[in-house]
């Protein structure tokens, strides 16, 4: 049985805290939060110990796993912390705001020799699986077009609410690297790596530093071109959707779920209507936490073991590498190479 704590106690970590609870070889042992009355408060949402000193916490006996919830641009220090007491570590979207952060924990784990792992859910849909290996097997012939649309809303309050959300220095930006990232992860995990990106970024709703708008024309380093949106000025918000087309056939996974499947030869596959992991298309709360609890189980397997993790650090970095460049794009108004 896996000791398992979590670095944060807002909306996120109870997502993780209920995923913990049901699974057969973790336990959630205690949580850390630098704010005495945060933590205070927090005490009556978990079944576990919460700290405010971020000794006491990793001095917890039978503390395994270290699972970082905090905002975004807060990832790097904490985790540090972490892997340097020895700790594997689970880290949420995105693994930092920039290269060089994710860089510093990626490097520090390899150097310590434990196992560091992204919360990517979204790979661990049924009909994303069926996808991903069907691309892999040449299934749609040569990739020549792959398309993220993550054409969402969210109200005043989201932003108003909070302290951090679409700041530069603890979101990182807005729309593209708090929203968009997950399919983004999604879409380079099918189409490979990117050559070059041409991005533009507009705030237009709401009064924060980062972005509620954007869209990028990519060329990937296997030929194909891609087109990427991330808004959450959208509304009411629509589910997340990637396009994969080939020389051969094309599919469609909107919301998690294939509504669309043709390959030359072969009848089109009847759309998926059955739930996936949920779509924040208009809420942030509304993703459940099946997708959430598959990552966890197969990352508690690679514990002891050669076994590599499903979305390492390094993978995790690509698509904050491509949302940071589309920022610069956008910022120099010229095509960048990665």
């Amino acid at each position: 049985m896996k000791g398992i704590g979590i670095v944060g106690t807002g909306a996120i970590a109870i997502k993780h805290a209920q995923a913990i609870a049901e699974l057969e070889g973790g336990r959630l042992i205690g949580l850390f939060n630098p704010n005495p009355k945060s933590a205070e408060a927090a005490r009556e949402k978990f079944s576990a110990p919460v700290f405010s000193d971020i000794a006491d916490f990793l001095a917890v006996e039978g503390l395994d796993i270290v699972c970082i919830c905090t905002p975004s641009g807060m990832h790097l220090e904490p985790g540090l912390a972490a892997i340097e007491a020895d700790k594997h570590l689970m880290v949420e979207k995105p693994i930092e705001i920039n290269p060089s952060r994710a860089d510093q924990l990626i490097d520090a784990a390899d150097k310590k020799g434990v196992k560091l792992a992204v919360i990517f859910q979204n790979r661990f849909s049924p009909d994303y699986i069926k996808l991903k290996e069907a691309v892999d097997a040449g299934v749609f012939g040569r990739l020549i077009m792959g398309n993220a649309y993550v054409n969402w809303f969210r109200n005043d309050a989201y932003y108003s609410s909070s302290v951090w959300k679409g700041t530069l220095k603890a979101d990182g930006g807005g729309a593209l690297i708090n929203q968009g990232i997950h399919t983004i992860d999604l879409l380079l995990n099918l189409m490979g790596d990117v050559k070059n990106v041409y991005g533009q970024v507009q705030t237009t709703l709401y009064p924060i530093e980062g972005e509620d708008l954007g869209a990028a024309l990519v060329n990937f380093k296997n030929g194909a071109l891609g087109n990427i949106t991330s808004a959450t000025a959208l509304y009411p918000g629509y589910p997340e959707r990637i396009e994969i087309f080939g020389t051969e056939g094309s599919a469609i996974l909107e919301g998690g779920k294939l509504t669309a499947w043709n390959v030359k030869g072969q009848p089109p596959l009847e759309p998926n209507t059955e739930a996936a992991g949920g779509s924040g298309s208009s809420d942030p709360n509304a993703i459940g936490i099946q997708l959430h609890l598959d990552q966890w189980k197969l990352f508690l397997e690679t514990m002891d073991t050669d076994q590599a993790v499903v979305v390492d650090g390094r993978t995790a970095r690509k698509s904050v590498e491509l949302i940071c460049a589309i920022y610069e794009s956008s910022k120099l108004g010229k095509v960048l190479s990665l």
